[in-house]
């Protein structure tokens, strides 16, 4: 009979954290956001050879994300009662067949059927792998998530600088290239998958982690505030992001005048200051509490984006690196607080936070696009940097390492 999510969960915090399988989920992480992150790296690449809009390619972008977000909570809450160990593989499958389809394409509306089948891969992906990495991370569960995530936002800043390598200047069809690489990633998951089959295999103790105490001394009426204010800095988080990571090399080209190449250079840039800020979070809150890195993470980045549209070159690309690092160690925080506020539900949380996430993404992305469209990308850029002042929600949140001061 298939285990619960709170059985094969609850050994955690007495086991030795599983290096090898925290390597390799954040490995696989890596390939799987690579390949997304190509995407919008072709933005430019799409635009000119199929005459896109501007709102054409928040179209791409909402796509792709919609797809990767709807399906989260569903294969989350789902495989928290039935474990399906390699369906990581058939996620990692059938984004291999959405490149191939990418490559090929020789219309708007292929595209659009292309990212589609990227994003649900995506879906399948993200809330089982993030199981797998509490699972392996024997009590360091911020450590684990920061490890799995620093992997794919390592992929999602090679994603652009291998497109400005190999798919800018060869053209589209050079996708293909990059099937090599889910397949390989298919190899290791299927790895993942015999690991996590035999872990399956065990009987599993039941007891609860010391998080899952603290949580329960909170009524429903609070837990479901401290999820909403949760939402509502996932969504600062990410409809931010989205405008750099959608819009930056326009905004590059169009206010510097910087070459095609040279913006997916310095999106590269600023992609990497995500991914090295990401595994900051976990670690750090481990040790001081989570709920003290999401203010600093979220908040702390309002002096740095309210500056950025009103400077030049130099210091634009020096705050997205500031603004990304800072930023990007918000989200490890808030996922692990999440799954200690409702303990057991592993692969629900992370798919209602992961699939929020890129659906706001999404929306964000189409909304900005049309917004360009209408006015310009310094204007977007303008609105967008407001968005971490939300950040002063965190405020309403309990404190769980600290219940009586919360």
């Amino acid at each position: 009979m298939p285990r619960s999510s709170a059985e094969l969960t609850a050994p955690a915090s007495v086991d030795q954290t599983v290096v090898k399988i925290l390597v390799a989920l954040s490995v696989s992480h890596l390939i799987n956001d690579t390949l997304q992150s190509l995407i919008p790296a072709m933005y430019p690449l799409l635009k000119d050879s199929f005459h896109l809009s501007f709102a054409q390619i928040g179209m791409i972008t909402f796509t792709n994300q919609l797809t990767a977000s709807l399906l989260q909570p569903i294969i989350g809450s789902y495989t928290d009662r039935r474990p399906h160990p390699y369906s990581l593989v058939w996620g990692m499958g059938l984004t291999l067949i959405g490149l191939v389809l990418l490559a090929i394409a020789g219309s708007f509306h292929t595209i659009l059927v292309a990212v589609a089948l990227v994003g649900i891969g995506s879906s399948i992906f993200h809330p089982e792998a993030s199981r797998l990495a509490r699972l392996a991370s024997g009590g360091k569960h911020g450590l684990a998530q920061s490890l799995f995530q620093v992997g794919g936002n390592l992929g999602s800043s090679l994603g652009p600088l291998l497109a400005a390598l190999v798919v800018v200047p060869r053209g589209q069809r050079h996708v293909l290239w990059f099937s090599l690489l889910a397949v390989s990633g298919i190899v290791l998951l299927a790895k993942i998958g015999g690991w996590y089959h035999r872990r399956l295999s065990r009987r599993v103790g039941t007891s609860q982690t010391a998080p899952a105490h603290r949580a329960a001394r909170f009524g429903r009426g609070r837990i479901m505030l401290a999820l909403a204010v949760l939402g509502a800095l996932v969504f600062s988080k990410s409809f931010y992001l989205t405008s750099l990571t959608s819009y930056y090399t326009f905004y590059l080209i169009g206010k510097f005048g910087v070459s095609v190449s040279h913006a997916q250079i310095y999106l590269f840039i600023f992609l990497f200051a995500v991914a090295a800020g990401t595994i900051i979070g976990g670690p750090i809150g481990d040790r001081i509490g989570r709920k003290l890195v999401i203010w600093v993470s979220i908040l702390g980045v309002a002096p740095f984006s309210l500056a950025l549209p009103y400077v030049g070159l130099g210091w634009t690309v020096t705050l997205s690196v500031i603004i990304g690092a800072i930023l990007a160690s918000a989200f490890s925080a808030i996922l692990v607080y999440a799954q200690e506020l409702v303990p057991g539900r592993v692969g629900l949380i992370a798919g209602l936070f992961f699939g929020f996430a890129f659906g706001i993404a999404g929306i964000g992305s189409a909304l900005l696009g049309t917004l360009a469209d209408h006015t310009s990308i310094e204007h977007v850029f303008r609105i967008c940097s407001f968005l971490p002042l939300i950040g002063l929600l965190t405020a309403f949140l309990p404190n769980l390492e600290h219940p009586g001061r919360g």
